[in-house]
């Protein structure tokens, strides 16, 4: 709650984090409407990814979710070989029980096909100023980011302090990330209380 008091807005949910109770117990004391809840389905079939969508909604307590990822794509033709997936995600769309799919990357091969991918409307994408825990170097992911970008899909940023490698460089990570004009957000796992508010402060400041 202290994270909501202070604007945050977005929830950047898993289920391999184990974060949907959390997630659930913090929807209980804000307006459902006025949050974003964001998760991720390691589902790589269809039946499995029906199963999740019911799973995850009962888990965060809520009838939808208002952004659902396929979670740590590395595949190249992922946008091939999951279609299966893709479509059980674009129905669940139309019946509104998600508002927006999408995915997540971690290879430079499968970002390249999200950016190419129409049915792509949200990614998460891991980038900061060292190239560290990243798909590539810094300029070869801003350029696929950016053509995302022009292609109308929303872009979060992931590692924006390199899964920690940034930890003691937080204002420099900060500042590359808002300086690059393709991050509509982006999330960053504070470690405890004390630690977010300083981000927050920090990315105020920046």
């Amino acid at each position: 709650m202290k994270g909501y008091d202070h604007g945050l807005r977005f929830f950047d949910a898993a289920d391999s984090y184990g974060s949907h109770p959390h997630v659930a117990e913090a929807l209980k004391h804000v307006q459902r409407d006025k949050v974003t809840v964001l998760s991720k389905s390691w589902a790589r079939d269809p039946a499995t990814m029906r199963a999740d969508l019911d799973r995850f909604r009962k888990e965060l307590g809520t009838d939808y979710i208002d952004v659902f990822l396929m979670h740590c794509l590395t595949e190249g033709d992922w946008t091939e070989r999951f279609k299966g997936v893709m479509d059980v995600l674009s129905e669940a769309k139309q019946k509104g029980i998600i508002r927006a799919h999408g995915c997540s990357c971690h290879s430079i091969g499968a970002l390249r096909a999200a950016a190419a991918s129409p049915w792509v409307e949200v990614d998460l994408a891991r980038i900061n100023p060292i190239q560290s825990n990243m798909d590539a170097d810094p300029a070869t992911v801003l350029g696929v980011l950016k053509q995302m970008k022009a292609s109308g899909k929303a872009v979060v940023g992931m590692k924006i302090l390199g899964a920690g490698d940034m930890r003691n460089r937080q204002d420099e990570a900060l500042k590359y990330a808002l300086s690059l004009g393709v991050l509509d957000a982006f999330t960053i796992g504070a470690e405890n209380r004390n630690e977010q508010e300083d981000l927050i402060r920090r990315i105020a400041a920046a």
